[in-house]
């Protein structure tokens, strides 16, 4: 049950990668405006420079920090931009991303490496510097990282982003384990917005056009599929900053639209034991078989 005290940020800094545009940027905003004292990185200066105005534009605290996101040498800019602009730090969210969608028989390895890179080595480089600072401050912390639901049921033309966003989910449990100690939450986001990067996923394009007239996106979309507007997904980037979120770790949850959720982790969906082993034939049976049921769905579909 709520207690209805405003979930706020006063005193907390947090770092956002990616933070020029979509989600990252509505997700700064939303934090500055519960107090959050904001670093924004992008790789784009004229958008961090265009977030930072508009946070301080509303009275709130922002500070840019320019880097392509996936080196070490990146991730420790960002905090090293915290630490002297506003003295600690008390979140990370690894958010930075790109696409390089084609379907597998057309990946290059510069695209494959490129998505790699950003997501995944990204997402690694910045939580392990701020893991390292969290450790050495013993004062807590918070990483929240972002995933997808391609990450966790595959979608057509998203091999290296998909691979990615699933290791960021894997990523997100390890971590949650290994940084309890320290009083350190790791839960990973998986939100559906319409973003200029979404929009050229195929199955979110039929969406595309209505969202850039202006127009609100249908119910069914916004409920069935979780899909909305990166405003939507803000609310849980504030959340999992807050102190009122800190029992909650290695957990992936998704938030877009009207829809929240929360995805389980793999798990075994149906068992058969065979003593003394499986041969060849008895494991086809058997999964052609009792255990056929538990096959599971797979990929993105709006319909």
């Amino acid at each position: 049950m709520s207690d209805h005290k405003p979930i706020r940020l006063d005193g907390r800094v947090i770092v956002i990668t990616g933070a020029g545009r979509g989600i990252g940027r509505s997700a700064a905003l939303a934090m500055a405006r519960a107090g959050g004292a904001i670093v924004v990185n992008d790789l784009d200066a004229d958008a961090v420079d265009t977030v930072v105005q508009e946070v301080t534009s509303e009275g709130g605290s922002a500070a840019p920090c320019v880097a392509a996101i996936g080196t070490a040498e990146a991730a420790n800019k960002c905090i090293a931009t915290a630490l002297e602009q506003f003295g600690h730090m008390d979140a990370m969210v690894c958010n930075a991303g790109i696409l390089r969608d084609r379907m597998l028989w057309n990946v290059t390895d510069e695209d494959f490496d490129a998505v790699i890179a950003t997501h995944l080595r990204g997402t690694f480089t910045c939580a392990r510097a701020a893991a390292q600072h969290f450790r050495q401050a013993e004062d807590g912390g918070r990483l929240i990282l972002v995933s997808s639901i391609a990450g966790q049921r595959g979608n057509l033309g998203q091999t290296a982003y998909s691979a990615a966003k699933a290791g960021i989910a894997a990523m997100a449990r390890t971590w949650a384990l290994e940084l309890a100690r320290a009083n350190v939450t790791v839960n990973a986001i998986v939100p559906t917005a319409m973003t200029a990067m979404t929009q050229s996923v195929p199955a979110f394009a039929p969406l595309g056009d209505l969202v850039a007239r202006g127009e609100a996106i249908p119910d069914k979309y916004r409920q069935e599929f979780g899909l909305g507007l990166p405003e939507d997904v803000a609310p849980i980037f504030v959340y999992l900053a807050s102190e009122r979120s800190s029992a909650l770790t290695g957990q992936c949850i998704g938030l877009g639209g009207d829809r929240l959720s929360v995805w389980a982790h793999p798990v075994e969906a149906a068992v058969e034991l065979q003593r003394g082993g499986w041969s060849l034939n008895a494991l086809a049976d058997a999964l052609e078989g009792p255990m056929a049921k538990a096959r599971q769905s797979i990929g993105i579909e709006l319909n």
